[in-house]
């Protein structure tokens, strides 16, 4: 089933440069749903109904959400990042019939972190190591029981899927071509390329991802969950250029998440978010319904648009940091979690693909002898994992560009604080 909402798309003058800026991954609200991963005898999350800058991210109007066409805007940008399934179609990743439980402690005392909020467009932040919950907070009057957008950071979720699908038999190889799975592809440059390279951002093939609003993501974002195209394997045809040999060079673009998602579906046969559901999200207890937009075609924007709850996300966390055991059961085969998160190749060691990281299958990986990586998507949205001390960080955000380094700095500051005084 899709959800949809009957405001039919927006008229073409509506779509402006600053909209199509995109940011690889995505948000949605989320239906009430019972907190039940806490029992009375234990703290709360510690709910703020405002944060810094409130009045310019629109807490005199209640934090409204936008349309499809405003929603991206600084004004709208708290209400939309917790309702975007409101706004788009999506496809529900239901949750699982008994939620696995998360403990819950008083909050310890962290020095940075208050400074850190006091300063931050954070909307919700989570903090857990192991089983239990540590920090709990959220900003803007965002709550517990909205779904957060994700952007990019469900290009690692992507990486899980594959992962698992290999582990079935539904795809042979990581060294298998594209067209294998998606007949629609054979004869382009993506079909061409081996799942490694797709899943490694290498595989040669020009895309522009440099949220202008008229780079190569600004179109696939049109033709994807803006709707304003065919979708499917359409969306991804028009960039058949090759620029460098595969498995060469990095070069971020969401269109490689994309023709995973593409293989994903042709390979298993579902959807990826109903793959997703059986997989991982209910074998993990999620508490809450997700969901994944999608386009015209029913395809899920696999490089970007999901959303859920915030311990949901935590849940997705801690699950990494077990190298895809949860509490007994091996949900994702721990050798396709480590190849995810390390690399042995020269162009994706951390300084590489960015100054400060490097990059695995569709997950951030973070310098240092300590194995450490990130699920990030735009607008300061990140997932932290230390598989060494089980220790995770959950942000989400609404900074006011795609990429704000100085923010980024900062939180990247928080993580380092935190993995100082409760990672060892």
């Amino acid at each position: 089933m899709i959800r949809t909402e009957a405001n039919g798309r927006a008229r073409p003058r509506a779509w402006t440069l600053a909209l199509l800026v995109w940011m690889a991954a995505c948000a949605s609200p989320a239906s009430p749903t019972r907190d039940t991963s806490t029992s009375r005898e234990e703290p709360g999350p510690r709910f703020a109904a405002a944060g810094p800058d409130a009045d310019e991210l629109g807490a005199a109007s209640g934090y409204p959400k936008g349309s499809r066409a405003t929603f991206y805007s600084v004004g709208n940008a708290v209400g939309s990042h917790s309702h975007m399934d409101e706004l788009f179609p999506s496809r529900p990743v239901h949750k699982a019939p008994e939620p696995s439980r998360l403990g819950r402690v008083a909050e310890p005392r962290i020095p940075a972190l208050d400074d850190y909020l006091a300063q931050s467009l954070t909307t919700g932040l989570l903090i857990a190591r192991g089983d239990t919950i540590l920090v709990e907070r959220y900003q803007y009057d965002r709550t517990d029981r909205q779904r957060f957008t994700s952007w990019s950071m469900a290009k690692t979720v992507t990486a899980m899927l594959v992962g698992i699908a290999i582990a079935e038999g539904h795809i042979r190889s990581v060294d298998d071509q594209a067209a294998a799975y998606v007949p629609e592809l054979a004869g382009t440059e993506y079909g061409r390329t081996s799942l490694r390279h797709l899943l490694q951002m290498s595989s040669g093939v020009r895309f522009r991802e440099n949220y202008s609003g008229s780079d190569d993501v600004s179109t696939l974002v049109l033709n994807t969950y803006l709707l304003r195209g065919a979708g499917g394997p359409s969306a991804v045809t028009s960039f058949n250029e090759r620029a460098a040999p595969a498995g060469t060079r990095f070069s971020y673009s969401s269109a490689e998440t994309h023709v995973l998602g593409l293989v994903l579906r042709g390979a298993t046969g579902r959807p990826p978010a109903e793959y997703l559901e059986t997989k991982i999200w209910q074998p993990i207890g999620a508490e809450a319904d997700a969901t994944w937009l999608v386009d015209n075609s029913g395809q899920e924007a696999t490089f970007c648009c999901f959303n859920a709850v915030l311990r949901d996300f935590a849940r997705l966390a801690l699950l990494m940091a077990h190298d895809g055991n949860w509490r007994g059961r091996q949900v994702i085969p721990a050798a396709w979690v480590m190849d995810m998160t390390t690399t042995n190749q020269p162009h994706l060691r951390p300084g590489r693909p960015t100054p400060s990281l490097g990059y695995g299958y569709q997950t951030w990986i973070m310098a240092g002898e300590r194995r450490m990586f990130v699920f990030w998507g735009v607008r300061g949205q990140r997932i932290y994992v230390d598989p060494r001390s089980k220790l995770v960080m959950v942000n989400t955000s609404v900074h006011r560009t795609s990429v704000d380094i100085a923010a980024l700095r900062e939180m990247d500051a928080l993580w380092a604080a935190v993995v100082g005084q409760l990672g060892d």
